[in-house]
């Protein structure tokens, strides 16, 4: 029924501007108005959109990773997200630790999480 559907995600922020800032000027991605007035869209590599919408005061941050970026070296990108005030998240994990960058290594990944100016979870991750 919808295997032919263009489908795309989004997820809420609590202030666009912030939001704009941070992922075109930030993480460098192409970050266009929305469909709909007081909206966003990421244009994602391999034209993917991701659609970013204004919640306000009722914003509350996924607890899960929204966004997931492939890369081929995650310790440069570690990084170079470090040299533009980027904090990688350190967290309490079962059957891993993170090394002091904040880089997870398991089953053949390499995986390390940030957050946008609105709390979303964000991660940075290669595949060994």
């Amino acid at each position: 029924m919808l295997r032919d559907s263009s489908a795309f995600s989004g997820f809420s922020v609590d202030d666009l501007q912030k939001a704009r800032a941070f992922y075109a000027e930030t993480l460098g991605l192409e970050v266009l108005d929305g469909p709909e007035a007081g909206t966003l869209l990421l244009r994602l590599h391999g034209g993917r959109d991701v659609f970013i919408y204004p919640k306000g005061e009722g914003h509350t941050p996924a607890t899960y990773t929204i966004l997931n970026f492939p890369v081929a070296d995650v310790e440069k990108a570690v990084d170079e997200l470090a040299a533009v005030g980027v904090v990688i998240e350190h967290y309490d994990l079962p059957g891993g630790e993170q090394d002091a960058k904040g880089i997870l290594r398991r089953s053949g990944m390499a995986v390390a999480w940030f957050k946008d100016p609105a709390g979303n979870i964000l991660s940075v991750l290669q595949e060994r």
